[in-house]
């Protein structure tokens, strides 16, 4: 991170990319002197709630964070960013968005965790949209002019007040990725009970690892007969980018035992702080990420650690289990809405664990239009992590089985949505290839 004096004293010119979290209440009046060159604006975690109306002097702008400050409307000026694409604000104060602050270049805009009541109708003239972000706020309906965003894949409306999901929603083509949550419209899914684990017999060792909705920690379990060793997680409560923590709880206990899924113990009774969390199996040693979260430039796509290949045998394997979990999971209501190569661990025999189920998202499976929708929604997401495991194998072009693989891919990500196989179909060809 850069500073404020540095800035000031020139020593800053000519960068690409600008971090500032100083406290400041004020836009810095000396960024247009990077005017130049500056790309990436990152001011967030100050206390701004306001940008000069000659913002787009910052000619060659690409990337704007304003998180964690106090604007309460989503600047016009931002419009006046010819090269503008991606915008963050998330948890601010935002309650209105101007129809000329959407500049029509965008490809991602985040307003996660704001007060926002209302989408203008001009958002369906940012036709390059990809990924849109706007769980946690106060919108009771989304505009039907979203629909011309047809490259829209990433949509995220978790806890907002909508009463239902549109009909038109179900259609677009690229969307991939979708969380509601935490709606009035949701279905409200009776969970079954887990046996409770007393927070007294948990002995918390070291971090596993931390993200939006929670910390995970190895513990030891400590019974009147035994000891075990476990993976304990503690949800933190608040809103994240993709929805609240209570529900991804509550769809991971539902999603039930499968041998793609990291098993849940129990449910932690007794936290001094009356968090809820859960108690599940450890991952054994040997698993690791398939891919890495989407970069700033590929938006919804996940990348991967430069040269890395697998084999046919590993593609043909994780694509099977996660074609069998995808297909239990919707079989019960319980659309991941994550489906991602980053959300996916394996090892080096290509067995494979699934997890991540913080935008996962109850629906009545029953529901002759939506439910099929829904899950070829879904499907498209899987078309995705195929064509991802098909780039990182030499033998994609050559192996029977994965030329077949190729082709369900293709079928995976037609345009229209219901023309698309369910997960069932999908599980039964891994199955035969395997």
């Amino acid at each position: 991170m850069q500073t404020l004096k540095q800035l000031q004293t020139g020593k800053l010119k000519g960068s690409a990319s600008l971090k500032l979290a100083e406290g400041l209440t004020n836009f810095p009046e000396e960024i247009f002197e990077l005017a130049d060159t500056l790309e990436v604006l990152d001011l967030s975690r100050n206390k701004l709630s306001s940008l000069p109306a000659d913002f787009g002097r910052l000619k060659k702008l690409r990337i704007l964070f304003c998180s964690e400050n106090l604007f309460t409307v989503l600047p016009e000026v931002l419009a006046d960013c010819a090269l503008l694409e991606m915008v963050g604000f998330k948890a601010n104060r935002i309650e209105v968005v101007p129809a000329k602050s959407l500049n029509p270049h965008l490809r991602w805009l985040i307003l996660t965790d704001n007060k926002v009541g209302a989408l203008p109708a001009e958002i369906g003239n940012c036709h390059r949209m990809q990924k849109l972000m706007l769980a946690g706020n106060k919108l009771t309906e989304l505009p039907e002019e979203l629909s011309n965003c047809r490259n829209l894949a990433l949509l995220r409306i978790s806890a907002n007040r909508l009463n239902q999901l549109p009909g038109w929603l179900l259609t677009m083509p690229k969307l991939s990725w979708l969380a509601f949550s935490g709606n009035p419209f949701s279905r409200n899914h009776a969970v079954e009970s887990l046996d409770l684990i007393s927070w007294s017999e948990l002995e918390i060792k070291q971090l596993l690892g931390e993200g939006a909705s929670g910390v995970i920690s190895k513990a030891t379990w400590c019974m009147p007969d035994e000891t075990r060793h476990v993976a304990v997680k503690v949800f933190k409560g608040a809103v994240t980018s993709d929805g609240l923590p209570e529900d991804e709880m509550n769809t991971c206990i539902t999603a039930g035992s499968h041998a793609g899924l990291v098993r849940v113990i129990g449910q932690i009774d007794g936290h001094p702080e009356n968090k809820r969390g859960l108690v599940m199996e450890l991952i054994p040693p040997g698993f690791f990420n398939l891919g890495l979260p989407p970069s700033l430039e590929s938006c919804t796509r996940d990348v991967f650690v430069e040269g890395m290949k697998l084999r046919a045998q590993q593609v043909l394997k994780i694509a099977g289990t996660i074609a069998s979990v995808a297909a239990q999971l919707h079989s019960r209501g319980i659309m991941h809405s994550d489906l991602y190569a980053h959300n996916t661990l394996i090892d080096d025999e290509g067995n494979t664990l699934f997890g991540d189920f913080g935008a996962a998202c109850f629906y009545d499976q029953n529901d002759p239009e939506l439910a099929p929708a829904l899950e070829r929604l879904e499907v498209s997401a899987y078309g995705c992590l195929l064509d991802d495991l098909l780039s990182l194998c030499d033998e994609a072009t050559t192996h029977p089985d994965l030329i077949r693989l190729g082709e369900l891919r293709d079928q995976c990500m037609v345009p229209g949505v219901l023309a698309r196989p369910g997960f069932q179909y999908l599980k039964d060809e891994l199955q035969a290839a395997l």
